[in-house]
């Protein structure tokens, strides 16, 4: 019920349609110019609901799941490393008649919206990067160190190690209601094994000094971006470390870079209404 109530208050409308082998469920609304937005790692379309509301009056907005992710197929033979999804993303966007569209993504998605920019320059309006995974920043985050430990907390097995991913990804967790938030909890854990694969697929990444890292790998495409960039970040962020917005801002051609005070990892999530008025106004300067 809940889920159906911010979805209406979205004026989103969730629908499916089949690439390939995959069943990609999404949601879609609104009118204008096309935005797709990506979620970040063990994420789903629900994430960008509530920013999502602040879209769907000026833009066709379609957020899906990816595939392997939230109510998408998940096909244990098919392989989920970035150049599968790029690709499927692609196909996704073609099914759906969309020719050019402003894309956007969280973590893993902006790593792989990039990836998209990248290898369709020619599709994408603009690019907006929120928190991406990909880059390098000079100080390493609280996720790289308990990766580094052999520790991944972003694959929750328990209630309790979700409870420790809210407590990582957010300043401060948006409110959910105590049973649906053991329904969140109870389905990612459900999700565990095939999260594990995908991170496996992925291989995000190996940093510098070899250790199994979020980071790295993203920046030699990043002479490819030819459309404009706002990069956007959490100063608290504990999942990836807020110095990767320099060093995007130092590598990138144009990029305009807004750091968001007391934010975490999610700020689409965690303040909806300050991220979203971000992009917007980003999106109605290049159109």
């Amino acid at each position: 019920m809940i889920e159906m109530g911010e979805r209406h208050i979205a004026g989103l409308v969730k629908k499916e349609v089949q690439v390939d082998d995959h069943r990609i469920v999404y949601l879609e609304g609104g009118k204008g110019e096309a935005i797709l937005l990506l979620h970040g790692f063990g994420g789903d379309k629900y994430l960008w609901m509530r920013f999502a509301r602040y879209l769907t009056d000026l833009y066709r907005v379609a957020i899906p799941d990816l595939p392997g992710f939230g109510e998408s197929s998940q096909i244990p033979t098919a392989t989920y490393d970035a150049d599968s999804q790029v690709k499927r993303i692609d196909r996704f966007v073609r099914a759906l008649d969309i020719e050019r569209f402003h894309l956007a993504g969280n973590s893993m998605g902006g790593l792989l919206a990039a990836l998209y920019a990248a290898a369709y320059p020619e599709k994408v309006i603009t690019l907006s990067l929120l928190a991406p995974a990909g880059v390098e920043s000079p100080r390493p985050s609280e996720l790289v160190l308990l990766l580094r430990k052999g520790i991944n907390p972003l694959i929750a097995g328990s209630p309790a190690e979700y409870d420790r991913l809210l407590g990582l990804c957010f300043v401060k967790p948006p409110f959910v209601p105590a049973e649906f938030k053991k329904m969140l909890a109870a389905d990612a854990v459900s999700h565990r094994g095939f999260n594990e694969k995908i991170w496996n697929d992925m291989r995000l990444h190996r940093g510098r000094d070899g250790s199994f890292s979020p980071e790295s790998h993203l920046e030699p495409y990043l002479p490819k971006l030819l459309a404009p960039v706002l990069v956007l970040w959490g100063d608290s962020d504990r999942v990836l470390d807020a110095g990767g917005a320099a060093v995007l801002e130092k590598k990138l051609r144009t990029a305009r870079v807004v750091v968001m005070k007391e934010t975490g990892h999610m700020p689409m999530l965690e303040k909806p209404r300050e991220t979203a008025a971000a992009v917007v106004a980003f999106l109605g300067e290049n159109r």
